[in-house]
């Protein structure tokens, strides 16, 4: 692990090195669809693992606006560990969204000292995982559908709800236990390297004491508690933003290489570079992917300057503005990344769909993952905003 002090600069430096070994392999790696076993440790080697942690256990100590970068880096190359990583940060900072001072702490020294990395088992549209009491211990058991990090995590998050009392309930558990059943059935179309398949959970033990945010069996609640869902939407942005990143660079390389002009337009040119429709689509393409970066670069400095910020200060008016600011970026994405995930191939040509290059695989990933939640709410929030001045309201999904 590396644990020499570095800049925003040089962690973003760091990405990018991590970004061009993933992308060596990217394509072969996608059709095999094995556990990512060695780009999770490739991470960790880097550093990138404990970014967020605190500089005296080992970590970077930097802020979410480096994280959110850090994450499209990697995800240019490689949509799925993008993923992966972002989805770390998020349950990595779970500790810090509920937990107690003793509960930061004592998480943030044990993933950053040993280089752990996060996974989640807390997908709101399942059924939730069922708790019981136990003396001074709680008893989770269940199923979820999804739980992104799975069989590459060290730790995993659970959520679930305590019988009789209906109350929520977040603890962080090791991974490798017996009554953690990761099931290898994530076979889809795209994101097919983030081992986000099923998870049974039967009669995981955790004490009371470990219980994210309880204090005497209570649980203190704050606006800032709510920030798990506007930070994991813009890890979400950030990793379609680094996919159609990789796409438009993917597009730009094979036309330089060896699209071939098109002879019969009557205005024939002897390079690909040179005609005009290529200029015009690959201009229009490049415009709109840095106009949705900076809307992204904004929300993502918007968002970390709250979440590094005193917990109890947050307020809903402003936490409203983020969700909604993060919300427009988000679909403005979305749009530009699938816009780019299709228009590559007419500008670089037919011989540009052989599946040896591999350029269908971010359409596939930014398809795939965009459908976690239907984009028309993220239009119709800001469209709510904009005409009426209403804010959302904090649900599982903003």
């Amino acid at each position: 692990m590396t644990t020499t002090e570095k800049t925003a600069a040089e962690w973003l430096v760091a990405a990018k090195d991590v970004a061009a070994k993933l992308a060596v392999d990217a394509v072969e790696r996608d059709r095999r669809n094995a556990t990512p076993y060695e780009e999770v440790q490739l991470l960790k080697d880097a550093g990138l693992v404990t970014l967020l942690g605190p500089a005296e256990h080992g970590g970077g100590g930097q802020t979410w606006d480096t994280a959110y970068r850090v994450t499209r880096e990697v995800a240019r190359a490689d949509g799925s560990i993008g993923q992966l990583l972002g989805y770390h940060y998020l349950w990595a900072w779970a500790a810090r969204l509920v937990g107690t001072d003793e509960q930061i702490a004592a998480v943030e020294e044990l993933y950053t000292g040993n280089n752990f990395f996060f996974g989640g088992a807390v997908n709101p549209r399942d059924s939730d995982l069922t708790i019981t009491e136990d003396g001074d211990e709680l008893v989770y058991n269940g199923h979820k559908s999804f739980s992104t990090g799975s069989r590459v995590s060290d730790l995993t998050v659970l959520e679930g709800v305590l019988s009789g009392a209906g109350d929520h309930i977040f603890a962080i558990v090791p991974s490798a236990q017996d009554g953690i059943v990761f099931h290898d059935d994530w076979d889809n179309l795209g994101q097919r390297l983030t081992e986000s398949g099923s998870v049974t959970i039967t009669d995981v033990r955790v004490p009371w004491a470990s219980a994210a945010g309880y204090v005497g069996r209570t649980f203190r609640p704050l606006t800032y508690n709510t920030l798990n869902v506007p930070a994991i939407q813009l890890v979400f942005t950030n990793f379609y933003l680094g996919i159609a990143q990789g796409a438009l660079d993917a597009g730009l390389a094979y036309t330089r290489e060896r699209t071939r002009p098109w002879p019969y337009g009557g205005d024939d040119k002897e390079a690909a570079a040179d005609e005009w429709y290529i200029l015009d689509g690959y201009g229009d393409l490049q415009a709109k992917l840095w106009a949705a970066e900076a809307l992204t670069d904004k929300a993502g400095a918007a968002i970390s300057a709250v979440l590094h910020a005193p917990r109890e200060e947050l307020t809903p008016e402003a936490r409203g503005e983020l969700a909604v600011l993060i919300a427009a970026a988000k679909q403005r994405v979305i749009e530009t990344g699938l816009e780019i995930g299709t228009k590559i191939f007419e500008l670089a040509g037919a011989r540009a769909s052989a599946s040896k290059y591999g350029l269908d695989r971010f359409w596939r990933n930014l398809r795939t993952h965009s459908l976690h939640d239907p984009v028309a709410y993220k239009r119709r929030e800001v469209g709510v905003y904009a005409l009426r001045g209403e804010l959302p309201e904090p649900t599982w999904y903003t």
